[in-house]
């Protein structure tokens, strides 16, 4: 006997029953039920006819079955036919309405049994020997046969519901293989098992000695119904130290660490199976990367990545829309127009994921962008990824005609990489000659097709002698074009325009073109870092909705949440009382902002780990996030509106109001470190003892190889080669990517150099 597992997209043993007598047929072996068993090898297949004597109704069949032989023994398939006698005792030798069907085989194990009278002739038989019409896709089936002594007797099976990686199947069996029920006399809060490990959650039954038995049984009927979906354990409440309340009869222990484990009243299996299944969070693991599973598993990185390039494997892009490009076209295409190229590798999820949001923007961009859009793909040309410093895939870079190459620091979609690119159709900043120019800057009429892509306009406001403080402020208008538009005005009548809008020089103008406003900022420092940094908080709404592209801008405020989280388009009534205690500065402390739980359902994870039961929207939430974790919920019973805010707040301020839970403390790193690739190469050739140590090149030097092959120089001058390895890019990044970039631009680089 064994225990494993099986994989099928077919049947593949076929038994058949009669209980007709049928003379011998030459091709067809015929065996006693005990001579036939003893034959089958396991993982072989096997299609055997069980017979009892005297009927000539199946001469017509056997004939067929004879036919069907060869055809099935080129599949590995045996077949026989089985006689039927009184000596042996077999359950395929039994009742009538038994012995006329066909039963399928694999080893000693029962898969599959058909009525006969559907194999009609030799290819009825072949086709449903490898091809059930049940099976539309393949299976896992975990067969529990430790458990059975009667070889004539079906094992106990369990289907893999998970879509079928090999990360998948790896978990499957560990689960599969622990102890079905475990017998604990400890805090539950303290036991740990495999399932924790694999991300499962745990079910306790409580049980006590009077009800023992009883408890044992409900606990292994749990533990068969939630095989694979979590682990169940029977808790000894006589021998426990920790108390548990008295009522008490099943206790939930959640996969994540630090969540307190619940204390239910559940008198009904049902009732268990429910409350495991709407509240576990299983992820559905495809076979090369990431996302949320625990431990250095290297199976876990791109994982859904993996799987949305798998489910659109079949869908035809129009590649035709982008230039391909290779060694010998590379420098020659990007010298000769300006152009977006799509740094990729074939081999990469991410980079064929990305390949198709970078040819969605082609479509959009067909017959009107004057930007020529290309790619190449590192796997087949890795020297001109190489010099071009492309260190990480996938990576978009901008080539411009007398210009550094720009790298593209957005996030890995269609609309953020398309505002880029229209964006980065004028060069920044816009240097602004006129009063009546500067309105129509400001009014959003000299550059109305680009308001689309950025609805807010920048201006900076300098005297013509402030001549480091402009400087600076190019410099950062340099590095914002793509995501803002950035303009300048420095003329001898600038004063109009800072007297007209209250504005100390230097000072920017910003004008947010939907809400038909103009504010003016001064500028305090004119480092462009600083710039960066005004123009990016100042790009922030008072009271966002949050999503999961733009949640990394407001986090990085480093201040509490305060989340009101809605099934829907947020009330009006709500938003204009949040938006005056903004205006009153009540909010000043905190980062007011919304969830749209229809736009973004991963919000109703995020209230299950603040709520249990969850209470009816709409909810407003204090998150503490970085100091301390706690999170407090106005009042449901209450009102949103400003009175009820303004003391609620001020209760929060003085203490006087509980959390309701405190989130665990928690890094929120990648699950992996990033492939140091150069460092294995540069291991690997050193052993070889040919390692070469590369040479710093200056940067005149840097220049007068441009002449000889047009590489990325600035991209050597400020960002050093690093690890090879694979970003997802987002807009919190940009500060301290200009503060990186500021600090080394007046250093020489040192480039590897092939």
């Amino acid at each position: 006997m064994f225990s494993g597992f099986n994989v099928f997209r077919v049947g593949i043993s076929f038994v058949i029953m009669c209980i007709f007598y049928m003379p011998t047929v030459n091709s067809l072996p015929e065996l006693s039920p005990q001579k036939y068993f003893s034959t089958l090898q396991p993982g072989k297949a096997s299609l055997a006819y069980f017979c009892q004597a005297d009927s000539p109704r199946t001469s017509v069949f056997l004939e067929e079955l004879n036919e069907a032989v060869r055809p099935l023994q080129d599949y590995g398939i045996s077949v026989a036919k089985v006689n039927c006698v009184k000596e042996e005792i077999s359950r395929y030798c039994g009742k009538e309405k038994d012995l006329m069907k066909a039963y399928l085989f694999k080893g000693n194990i029962l898969l599959r049994e058909f009525p006969t009278d559907t194999l009609f002739d030799v290819n009825a038989i072949v086709a449903h020997v490898l091809f059930s019409e049940d099976v539309e896709y393949a299976h896992l089936y975990f067969f529990h046969c430790k458990l059975v002594l009667d070889l004539t007797q079906q094992c106990r099976r369990t289907l893999m519901e998970q879509p079928l990686t090999t990360l998948n199947i790896h978990l499957f069996i560990k689960t599969m293989k622990a102890p079905l029920l475990t017998e604990v006399a400890e805090d539950p809060q303290q036991v740990s098992t495999v399932h924790l490990q694999l991300g499962l959650p745990l079910v306790f039954i409580v049980s006590q000695q009077a009800t023992y038995e009883a408890d044992r049984r409900t606990a292994e009927w749990v533990a068969w119904r939630l095989l694979g979906k979590a682990g169940v354990l029977l808790l000894l409440r006589d021998s426990l130290e920790v108390n548990i309340p008295q009522d008490a009869n099943v206790v939930f222990k959640r996969a994540e660490e630090g969540v307190p484990v619940e204390f239910l009243v559940l008198h009904d299996v049902d009732l268990i199976i429910s409350h495991v299944e709407n509240n576990m969070h299983i992820e559905e693991i495809q076979e090369d990367e990431d996302n949320d599973m625990e431990g250095p598993d290297i199976d876990v990185q791109d994982d859904e990545v993996a799987e949305t390039v798998f489910r659109d494997r079949k869908r035809k892009l129009p590649l035709e829309l982008t230039v391909e490009l290779t060694e010998e076209t590379f420098n020659a295409t990007v010298m000769a127009s300006d152009s977006i190229v799509l740094f990729y590798a074939g081999w990469q999820a991410v980079s064929m994921a990305f390949l198709q949001s970078y040819i969605d923007v082609a479509v959009k961009l067909k017959g009107t962008s004057t930007m020529l859009l290309t790619r190449i793909n590192c796997a087949d040309w890795s020297d001109v990824c190489t010099k071009q410093n492309v260190t990480e895939f996938p990576i978009i870079k901008m080539y411009k005609k007398g210009e550094n190459p720009v790298s593209y620091a957005g996030m890995l979609g269609t609309e953020d990489l398309l505002k880029f690119i229209q964006l980065n159709r004028i060069s920044y900043p816009v240097n602004i000659t006129s009063i009546q120019e500067a309105e129509e800057y400001l009014s959003g009429e000299l550059y109305k097709d680009l308001i689309l892509y950025s609805s807010v306009s920048v201006l900076g406001l300098f005297s013509p002698t402030m001549k480091t403080a402009k400087e600076d402020f190019s410099e950062a208008g340099n590095y914002l074009k793509g995501y803002v538009i950035t303009g300048i005005y420095s003329e001898e009548d600038v004063l109009l325009l800072s007297t007209k809008y209250a504005a100390s020089l230097p000072a920017l103008l910003l004008a947010r073109h939907t809400e038909g406003k103009i504010e003016s900022i001064p500028l305090a420092s004119t480092h462009a870092q600083d710039i960066v940094q005004i123009i990016t908080d100042a790009l922030l709404e008072m009271f966002p909705e949050i999503t999961v592209e733009n949640l990394p801008s407001y986090f990085r405020l480093q201040k509490p949440l305060l989340i009101l989280f809605s099934d829907g388009t947020v009330n009006p009534q709500y938003k204009k009382a949040i938006l005056t205690l903004v205006k009153q500065k009540y909010l000043d402390s905190f980062t007011p902002c919304w969830l749209n739980l229809k736009n973004t359902p991963v919000g109703r994870g995020i209230l299950r780990a603040y709520f249990d039961p969850l209470p009816p929207l709409p909810l407003l939430v204090l998150v503490n996030l970085h100091s301390g974790g706690q999170v407090f919920a106005f009042p449901s019973d209450q009102a949103i509106i400003e009175e009820n805010l303004v003391l609620w707040l001020k209760k929060l301020e003085a203490g006087l109001e509980n959390h309701i839970t405190i989130l665990p403390a928690q890094e929120w790193k990648p699950p992996l470190p990033a492939y140091d690739f150069l460092s294995m190469i540069d291991a690997a050739t050193s052993q070889r003892g040919t390692r070469k140590v590369p040479k710093c090149m200056k940067e005149t030097d840097v220049q007068e190889n441009d002449k000889e092959q047009h590489e990325d120089k600035s991209a050597v001058r400020k960002e050093p080669i690093e690890t090879l390895r694979i970003k997802h890019w987002n807009r919190s990044n940009w500060f301290k990517e200009a503060e990186k970039s500021f600090r080394r631009d007046k250093e020489l680089g040192c480039s590897k150099v092939n």
